[in-house]
C-alpha cells in the first residue's frame, strides 16, 4: 500500500480492544452502547413517546442496536445515510439442557451457530459468554473469558487416514467440548454459571450462552503488517460504523442527512428474528424519527427515497493457496482499502449509481477502493445488503474488508484496513 494513505494504528489497537471486550453479540451491543454515550447519544426506549430533538440517540433490542443523530433544524424529510452490520458470529452455542457427558467426563451439549468452520474449533481454549435471564425479566451479561472448555481433536493414531482422506466431523458427535470430569449433574453449568455472575442460580429462567475463544487478538506478520482475531466478521464494521457516527456527530453543521448505524443480530442463520436485518426494527426507528420531527407518510416517503445504505460486512481476501477458488480478475489483497462487493444476481446488493457512491466516499476520505466478485464456478455468500434494499426499498451497496479464514473462530485482515474502512465510512455519513 502507497506511503501516501494514511493510517492510524491506535484505530486498530482500539478494535482489538473492541474485539476481546465483545464475545457474544449482547456484550458487543453492550459496549457499543457505552462507546455512544461517551460520545453524547442518548438511548431511547421503543415503548417510550420519542420527542423530535436534535442530538444523537440509540436503541437497544437483545443483540442489535440502532444509533443516529439528528442535526439542528433537520426538517422531516431529511434523509439517512445509514452504516449497516452485524453483531454475531458463528460459533457453538449451549443447548436448553447443557449437562451431558460420557465415560466420566462431564461435556456441555452445543447447537452449531451459523456456518462456522467447525476444525478451528478444535484443541482450542475456550470460555463463556452471553447473557441469563432471571424470572423478573432482566437480563445481565455473563462472560468467563478463561480456559473453560475444549474440543478434543482426535489423535493421529485412532484416525491413521486423516491427512490423506481430510477431517471429517459428525457435527452431533463430535463437537461437544468437554469441561471436566464426573458424574453428570443436571444443572452443574448454570449454577457454575450462576456463581460466575454472582446471581441466584433459582432465578435464572432462561439463557443464551455461547463459547469464544480465549486467546487475545494480535498483530503477526514481519512488519505487523496483519491482524488476528475473533469475530472480525463482523464487529470489525461494527466497530467502524461506531467511529464513523461518532466522528459526523461531532460535525453537525456539515450534515445534508442523518447517520446511522445499524447493527443486527442473526446475519449468520439468515437475518430472520426481531433482532435481525428482515425483522422490522430498522424501519420502525427510522419511521418514528420521521414522525417524531412531524412528518407525514408523505415525509417518510421522500426520506427513504433519497436514503443510501452501506452494508458493511468482511469480504474474501485472495488466498495464496487456493487462489484458483477467486475469480481470475478480482484479487483483492489485505492492506489495500475496502471492498466494493459485487453480485448481479443480487447476493450483494450493490449497482452502479452505489458503486458511484461509494467511490465519492473513498475518494473524499482518500483511501483506495478494491472491488470483489465470485468465481462464476463458486457459490456466493450473502448479506444484509439485499434484505435490507429490498424491505426497506433504499439504495444499498455492499461494502466490506478483505479478510481470510472467515467464519472461522480465528480470522485475519491487513492490520490498516479497519482504519481504512472507519475513513471510507466517516465520509460516506458526512457525504
Amino acid at each position: 500500500m502507497s506511503s501516501a494513505h494514511r493510517f492510524d494504528r491506535g484505530h486498530t489497537d482500539d478494535l482489538m480492544t473492541f474485539l476481546a471486550a465483545s464475545p457474544s453479540p449482547y456484550h458487543a451491543v453492550a459496549n457499543s452502547a457505552e462507546r455512544l454515550e461517551k460520545a453524547g447519544f442518548r438511548q431511547v426506549s421503543e415503548t417510550d413517546a420519542w420527542d423530535g430533538q436534535a442530538g444523537g440517540k440509540y436503541v437497544l433490542r437483545g443483540g442489535a442496536i440502532i444509533a443516529w443523530y439528528v442535526p439542528e433544524g433537520a426538517d422531516a424529510a431529511m434523509p439517512f445515510r445509514i452504516i449497516g452490520a452485524h453483531t454475531d458470529s458463528p460459533n457453538l452455542r449451549v443447548k436448553p439442557l447443557p449437562d451431558t457427558g460420557a465415560h466420566g467426563w462431564r461435556q456441555v451439549a452445543v447447537e452449531l451457530y451459523g456456518g462456522t468452520l467447525l476444525n478451528t474449533w478444535l484443541d482450542r481454549d475456550l470460555g463463556l459468554s452471553g447473557r441469563v435471564t432471571l424470572r423478573d425479566g432482566s437480563h445481565h451479561l455473563v462472560n468467563v473469558d478463561r480456559p473453560l472448555l475444549r474440543v478434543p481433536q482426535l489423535a493421529i493414531h485412532l484416525d491413521r487416514g486423516v491427512n490423506q482422506d481430510g477431517l471429517k466431523l459428525d457435527k452431533q458427535r463430535h463437537m461437544t467440548p468437554i469441561w471436566g470430569l464426573g458424574d453428570v449433574a443436571e444443572g452443574d453449568l448454570i449454577r457454575f454459571v450462576a456463581e460466575e455472575a454472582g446471581l441466584d442460580a433459582e432465578e435464572i429462567g432462561g439463557w443464551d450462552l455461547m463459547v469464544h475463544s480465549v486467546e487475545a487478538p494480535a498483530y503477526l506478520g514481519r512488519d505487523r503488517e496483519l491482524l488476528a482475531g475473533p469475530r472480525m466478521d463482523n464487529l470489525l464494521s461494527v466497530h467502524a460504523g461506531l467511529a464513523a457516527l461518532a466522528a459526523a456527530a461531532a460535525s453537525p453543521a456539515a450534515l445534508t442527512s442523518i447517520p446511522v448505524l445499524a447493527a443486527f443480530d442473526h446475519e449468520e442463520n439468515g437475518s430472520q428474528s426481531d433482532t435481525g436485518a428482515e425483522g422490522p426494527l430498522l424501519g420502525n426507528v427510522l419511521e418514528r424519527s420521521v414522525f417524531a420531527r412531524g412528518g407525514t407518510y408523505e415525509d417518510r416517503a421522500r426520506a427513504f427515497a433519497a436514503t443510501v445504505c452501506l452494508s458493511s460486512d468482511t469480504g474474501h481476501a485472495v488466498h495464496p493457496n487456493y487462489s484458483e477458488r477467486h475469480e481470475p480478475g478480482h484479487h483483492p489483497m489485505p492492506n489495500g482499502g475496502p471492498l466494493l462487493k459485487v453480485n448481479v444476481n443480487q447476493r450483494y446488493a450493490t449497482d452502479g449509481g452505489g458503486r458511484a457512491v461509494f467511490a465519492a466516499a473513498c475518494e473524499r476520505a482518500g483511501v483506495p477502493m478494491q472491488h470483489f466478485v465470485s468465481n462464476n464456478a463458486v457459490a456466493c455468500g450473502t448479506t444484509i445488503g439485499p434484505i435490507t434494499a429490498a424491505r426497506h426499498g433504499i439504495t444499498t451497496v455492499d461494502i466490506g474488508v478483505a479478510i481470510l479464514s472467515m467464519h472461522s473462530a480465528r480470522e485475519m485482515c491487513g492490520a490498516q484496513d479497519p482504519y481504512l474502512l472507519a475513513s471510507a465510512l466517516t465520509a460516506f455519513l458526512e457525504g
